[in-house]
């Protein structure tokens, strides 16, 4: 990844000293509209400030460009601001605009930050769809930092689903490709990578992995504190804070909730509210019972948000602090603490406050009252097992939807594969129709009648194949490599009349008329071979070689030595001839293969390409392509 930082803060500066000299309103509109863009990362307040007067001007002007920009930003700062139900607002109203003159690729970045604010609103559905939609439109559209972006927001909804595996992956993935990232990250780039880290985070936090969970979300705070995106800035203090209490290193953790107390670009009440109480827990450990007992009245009235839960600690901790010497203060504070946990049905926080309450009886010599909450704490746990049993259960089902759902996608993709390749394959390369057609008018104006008729023959044959083979999906080894040896004599004979040669070598393991192969998978990449390898060459060659990797796939390598494609793309370029032959064969085809190897839990590329280089001169020599084809049953017919 570039590691030279842009001086964020300098050009912000000197945008706003801009502004204070700008009175025409589109001039104001468009500087306006470049500060709220950098703002909403760093600092919320003032783009909120920004953001309210450009809607001022726009209630005024007709420009429709600046109405999508406020919109855009409005959706991500009542996002940042934990407004998702505004946020979703601003997005549709967004969504409408680029309907009608929004480009690709702002449309793809739309969904991708849409699908954030859903998966905030719970709704995955919704945000899978759109994500889908992203993914479609790269495949087509690439684009390095969205694929960036994307794959993030992949992990964060395999992690609402506690998919741990899928969602660290797709963190990882993000990683090497953020070091391998080429371009200067821009600051909405920064907070994708701060939103990868903050994702890694959580995952090790999960899975119990404290100290991997505070490096990462340290990660986060170096970038947002080195950047100055402050507007989360004060959960990420929390966070770190938090894996430093559950490895009970109390006097870190203290140190990051100051610090996110101190936060003040952070509107987030929550936040603080947390803060406040967990470093009343860190005193609590540390025995510094009148500083805890304030940190805890200074919390007790911000939370809003999941109260009852906060609440309930906060009422739990007090009595801790009592227990010593106050048993029926302490017992007091447990009392409200299990009221409130049973209120917001946090069962397991229940069962360990029961705990708390029998353990004090016993200590008070209370053992009837001991014995009746020692019981209630035992069928809690009980109850808590098997709600975590039927929640598992429910989490596999969920996370099996969506799995189906995703594979019911790859399905619909193939057989769009699949009808794109039945109409490439009914229509062969018009440079090969026509010139073997023209060699034959020339073999019948020359009298020649019997190679006309024999090469006439034998194309109305490849013809015949090729639309026969259209309407299947799977073939026999021994169909595909006669089609292949068919179609290569024709281009030998007629096209290149004998200025090209061609080997096929079939490995002894394999069983040909037995092993099934994906319908005329071969020959886009023989063809593409001829066109790009050696169509500009004279007695060129061709060698195609069929061996078995496993039981279950053949690997095929088609070797040409031709020009190279570095020549070949050069010829393109100068020559109008070459440049109306379009590989659309063999993107299909890969995509087919790598979908069907998916489908069987193989993750190796279908195909890779390898240029050949003259050891001597250093020049192109020709090209290897290798294509890993699954070995598939050849239906009964």
């Amino acid at each position: 990844m570039v590691s030279t930082f842009p001086d964020t803060n300098e050009e912000l500066l000197n945008l706003e000293s801009t502004l204070q000299l700008i009175d025409e309103r589109l001039q104001r509109l468009a500087t306006l509209d470049k500060l709220a863009s950098q703002l909403v990362f760093t600092d919320i307040s003032k783009a909120q400030k920004y953001l309210a007067e450009i809607f001022q001007i726009l209630t005024d002007l007709d420009q429709p460009d600046f109405v999508l920009n406020y919109n855009l930003n409005m959706a991500l700062v009542e996002n940042q601001l934990y407004n998702y139900n505004l946020s979703e607002i601003h997005f549709r109203i967004a969504l409408e605009i680029l309907g009608e003159r929004g480009d690709v690729n702002q449309l793809t970045e739309t969904y991708i930050d849409y699908a954030g604010t859903l998966l905030n609103l719970d709704q995955p559905d919704r945000a899978r769809f759109y994500l889908n939609q992203a993914t479609k439109y790269l495949e087509t559209f690439p684009d390095s930092r969205l694929d960036i972006r994307l794959i993030c927001r992949e992990g964060f909804f395999h992690l609402k689903f506690s998919n741990y595996p899928k969602a660290l992956k797709s963190f990882l993935d993000c990683v090497l490709a953020i070091e391998t990232m080429t371009e200067t990250p821009s600051l909405k780039d920064y907070h994708f990578f701060t939103l990868v880290q903050s994702g890694l985070g959580s995952i090790y936090a999960a899975l119990n992995e404290p100290e991997r969970s505070i490096q990462s979300y340290l990660n986060v705070v170096e970038l947002c504190e080195k950047k100055g995106m402050r507007s989360r800035l004060s959960w990420h203090y929390l966070n770190v804070g938090n894996g430093y209490m559950a490895m009970q290193d109390y006097e870190n953790a203290s140190q990051y909730f100051k610090k996110a107390i101190k936060v003040v670009d952070d509107l987030n009440q929550q936040t603080r509210a947390l803060a406040y109480a967990n470093l009343g827990f860190c005193y609590l450990n540390k025995r510094q019972y009148k500083e805890a007992l304030e940190l805890f009245t200074t919390a007790y009235p911000l939370f809003k948000d999941r109260k009852e839960k906060n609440l309930a600690n906060i009422e739990w901790w007090r009595g801790k602090i009592y227990e010593e010497e106050k048993a029926k203060k302490a017992l007091k504070h447990y009392f409200k603490a299990l009221e409130f946990a049973k209120k917001g049905q946090e069962y397991r926080q229940a069962t360990g406050i029961m705990k708390s309450i029998a353990d004090l009886y016993a200590k008070e010599l209370e053992y009837k009252n001991a014995y009746d909450y020692q019981v209630l704490y035992n069928q809690a746990v009980e109850r808590i097992m098997s709600d975590e049993l039927s929640n598992q259960i429910r989490e596999l089902e969920i996370r099996y939807s969506a799995e189906s759902k995703e594979k019911e996608a790859e399905m619909f993709k193939l057989q769009a594969a699949g009808l794109q390749l039945k109409a490439l394959r009914a229509q062969m390369n018009p440079h090969f129709v026509f010139n073997a057609l023209n060699s034959v008018q020339n073999y019948i104006t020359s009298n020649d009648t019997s190679q006309a008729a024999k090469y006439l023959a034998q194309f109305a044959h490849l013809m015949r194949k090729s639309l026969e083979y259209s309407e299947l999906e799977v073939i026999s080894l021994e169909k595909e490599v006669d089609f292949l040896r068919n179609y290569l004599d024709i281009n030998m004979n007629l096209r290149f009349e004998n200025q090209l040669r061609y080997e096929i070598t079939i490995d002894d393991e394999i069983e040909e008329d037995i092993y099934g192969v994906p319908t005329m998978i071969i020959q886009p990449y023989v063809e593409n071979a001829i066109e790009h390898g050696i169509r500009s060459k004279r007695n060129g060659l061709i060698k195609i070689d069929f061996c078995l990797i496993d039981e279950n796939t053949i690997l095929c390598k088609v070797e040409d030595d031709g020009i190279g494609r570095q020549k070949a793309r050069e010829l393109q370029l100068k020559n109008p001839n070459f440049k109306d032959h379009k590989s659309m064969g063999t993107r299909i085809t890969q995509d087919r293969l790598e979908i069907l190897l998916r489908s069987r839990n193989m993750d190796e590329n279908a195909v890779e390409i390898h240029d050949l280089m003259d050891k001597e001169t250093g020049k192109g020599s020709g090209t290897l392509v290798e294509i890993r084809i699954p070995v598939m049953e050849i239906p009964m017919r």
